[in-house]
């Protein structure tokens, strides 16, 4: 199996700097640069580039420049996804979004990662592992979600958390590393002309 298969695998590996498909990554950058220079009103044209740029991309995708990514084709959007300002996503594994997500400026999705051992890690050894965000999730200003992590149906994940680990639907999660903090109940609802 190549690089580029194992890259696409639903699980967890490691490599070397040196063997992961840079003329991929060259391409997403240039792909990014062209989304990322886009006026407001080129609408279709931002769909062009993400339909170019990932692997499944939901006519419902939206995502405010500036966006980064190291390679787009494994990145999946199944549904409305609403991607704020500032946000990168490191897609060495499979990236899958579900529908109706809502992920808040200056998020970093992380797959990658490195060897914690020194000198494989200053010899260009990294990880990288799969992420799964369900249905309905929101995730909040400046989260980090770290490789490995699936984070269940209609989650909220507070503003700044690291998320190290699995999160349950229905819940909120906070804090670093990210905890659940209490079940999402009938409560949470608002009343819209409260405002």
């Amino acid at each position: 199996m190549n690089i580029l298969e194992i890259m696409q695998q639903n699980q967890s590996y490691c490599s070397n700097h040196r063997d992961m498909p840079s003329q991929l990554q060259q391409k997403a950058k240039q792909l990014c640069w062209e989304y990322n220079k886009t006026s407001p009103k080129e609408g279709e044209k931002r769909a062009e580039i993400l339909r170019e740029l990932f692997g499944d991309c939901h006519p419902l995708t939206f995502i405010e420049p500036s966006f980064r990514c190291d390679y787009g084709f494994n990145i999946h959007t199944y549904g409305l996804t609403v991607i704020n300002y500032n946000c990168v996503i490191l897609d060495t594994s499979p990236v899958h979004i579900g529908k109706n997500v809502f992920i808040a400026p200056g998020v970093c999705i992380a797959c990658a990662g490195h060897s914690i051992d020194a000198e494989q890690r200053s010899n260009g050894i990294g990880t990288s592992s799969p992420i799964t965000i369900g249905d309905d999730v929101w995730i909040g200003a400046n989260a980090t979600i770290c490789g490995g992590v699936k984070i269940g149906n209609g989650t909220v994940i507070g503003a700044g958390s690291v998320v190290t680990r699995n999160i349950p639907e229905g819940v909120i999660a906070v804090g670093n590393p990210c905890r659940v903090l209490r079940k999402v109940t009938e409560q949470d609802k608002v009343n819209p002309m409260q405002f």
